[in-house]
């Protein structure tokens, strides 16, 4: 028996005749320029996964699909994300979350459930494509991007209703954390209350930290602890759009996958909970993750075709615009009742 028979298939390298190397190097090219894009601009808000999708689909623009680089962006888009998704549980402790307060999570996962819930219903009232409604959704209820990505194991979606999810809830992320800040005073909010009420309803966890810090310290660290508390949720939120996906399939053959990274999100939460691991580590595997997550996506872009993200048309943005507003009155409605 070959040994590589012993190997699972989701853990095996492609043969030699589809290297993953053209693909890969192009990937993470694109990824270290997108960092350094980022750190030269300074713009909070803008985090490199987002300019690592860009890049990717200017060039896919520009030069068309580039020949022998398949194996490496789908390796990429796949085994490397999952990667980068349980290492970012290494980012969070229980004790963190613990810190928002019973009354601020169960706002927080109130807020979560009901904006993916309803979400989903007007997209596909709407007549929005059910997979790019389920991405929508879940980049609007936990953590943009990096939601998107996780989600999109499980529903399958075409790269280009990955590259639109990704362009609708960072445009919005954006216009959240420009205009929250203009808010709390006209509402009369407390630093504390305000901070839970930005890391509740902003999309990406920079926006987060821009919107919440613009009001103070107090405030910023506020956001960024129910922030925190609100990307614990995505590995519950994937494994049960996995389930309700398998139960769609019935007897079909395209069953949906079991996101077993999930369970590895949660792993490390819990060793970082109950392990000290020293700062350089933790800094260290925050690093790895930002450049694992953007390959990601910087290989999603280079697979996306522009003039297909085009024939999706308006309405997706249309759903945005919606689950934006909807996730940031009902986050400030269910705080206000539950944490005040």
């Amino acid at each position: 028996m070959p040994r590589t028979a012993l190997v699972p298939r989701r853990f095996r390298l492609p043969a030699a005749d589809g290297s993953i190397l053209p693909g890969l190097a192009l990937a993470l090219g694109l990824a270290l320029l997108a960092l350094a894009l980022q750190r030269a601009a300074g713009i909070p808000g803008l985090g490199p996964m987002i300019l690592g999708v860009g890049l990717g689909i200017v060039l896919r623009t520009c030069a068309g699909p580039i020949p022998q680089t398949g194996p490496g962006l789908r390796f990429a888009m796949r085994r490397l994300l999952r990667l980068g998704i349980v290492l970012l549980g290494l980012q969070v402790t229980v004790a963190q979350v613990a810190a928002v307060g019973l009354g601020g999570l169960v706002a927080i996962t109130l807020t979560l459930a009901l904006t993916f819930v309803v979400t989903r219903a007007v997209g596909r009232a709407m007549g929005v494509d059910g997979r790019l409604c389920d991405l929508i959704a879940a980049g609007t209820a936990v953590c943009g991007a990096s939601a998107i990505l996780a989600a999109n194991t499980v529903t399958r979606g075409r790269d280009e209703d990955v590259a639109y999810a990704v362009a609708c809830i960072t445009l919005l992320g954006t216009a959240s954390m420009l205009l929250l800040p203009l808010l709390a005073a006209p509402l009369g909010l407390t630093p504390e209350i305000y901070g839970l009420w930005v890391g509740a309803s902003v999309h990406e966890v920079a926006q987060v930290v821009g919107a919440a810090f613009a009001q103070g310290d107090v405030a910023g660290q506020s956001g960024t602890v129910a922030k925190i508390a609100r990307v614990m949720l995505l590995a519950p939120l994937v494994m049960a759009m996995g389930l309700m996906a398998a139960r769609r399939g019935g007897g079909s053959t395209g069953r949906a996958p079991m996101p077993w990274f999930a369970l590895g999100f949660i792993a490390m939460i819990l060793l970082n909970s109950v392990i000290d691991l020293p700062d350089v580590l933790r800094q260290t595997t925050g690093s790895v993750t930002t450049v694992l997550l953007t390959v990601a996506l910087v290989a999603m872009g280079l697979e996306t075709d522009l003039s297909r993200l085009r024939a999706v048309g308006l309405r997706p943005l249309l759903l945005g615009v919606f689950a934006t507003l909807f996730v940031s009155a009902t986050a400030l409605v269910l705080i206000l009742l539950l944490a005040a």
